[in-house]
């Protein structure tokens, strides 16, 4: 088609209602669905198999890397009389770019805490430490489902990474997370890229407004 029969076209077009509507229902058919509620995300990992177990994240190692920490023992894996270990932090990327948008965590927001041992010697290494093997993974994970837990649920994962049961209410997760969160359950003072977000969108909580 030529330009001038292109210009007839677009003119025709412009001047029809009817066109132009098919064409608008047209757009709003093919783009992608947007949840009523803007804090949920489409396309999360977060996944259940039919007796409500979660399934273990693969990919995670793909994520948004948050932070790491050595030596930590707030965690239910951790060990104060025993060797420092080194944790990683990632979060799915969706929640990742939420929060940057909002200063908060979206619904069906999955984290993993990977924990690794700590080696000094190996290779051409003289001194500090490196990460080695995986001993634990951790997950928590924002979802509707979690009625009984003000939206949030714990999971633990063994070495065959088998679909896991959520922590029974019991579990300390549950207790520590809201009251020292500094975003919702989760310990953003504990991610340097995220904690500036969360002031600028002044959703730190602050020693008063923890529950």
């Amino acid at each position: 088609m030529h330009t001038c029969d292109m210009q007839i076209v677009f003119a025709r077009v412009r001047r029809s209602p009817v066109i132009l509507g098919a064409l608008a229902f047209v757009v709003l058919v093919l783009r992608p669905a947007v949840s009523q509620d803007s804090l949920t995300i489409s396309g999360s990992p977060l996944q259940f198999t039919a007796d409500n177990r979660l399934e273990f994240p693969m990919d995670y190692r793909e994520w948004i890397f948050l932070s790491a920490g050595r030596g930590m023992t707030y965690g239910p894996s951790a060990n104060p009389n025993g060797p420092p270990m080194f944790d990683n932090v990632f979060v799915n990327p969706a929640a990742y770019r939420e929060f940057l948008k909002t200063g908060r965590w979206p619904d069906r927001a999955i984290f993993v805490l990977e924990i690794r041992n700590a080696v000094t010697e190996g290779s051409i290494n003289k001194g500090g430490q490196f990460q080695e093997d995986v001993i634990g993974i951790e997950v928590e994970a924002k979802d509707k489902r979690f009625t009984a837990t003000n939206g949030w649920g714990f999971y633990e994962f063994d070495s065959e990474r088998k679909p896991a049961a959520q922590l029974a209410r019991s579990a300390t997760c549950y207790t520590c997370h809201p009251a020292n969160g500094a975003v919702e359950q989760t310990f953003v003072q504990f991610y340097p890229t995220l904690i500036t977000v969360a002031a600028a969108h002044q959703t730190l909580k602050t020693a008063e407004s923890r529950n």
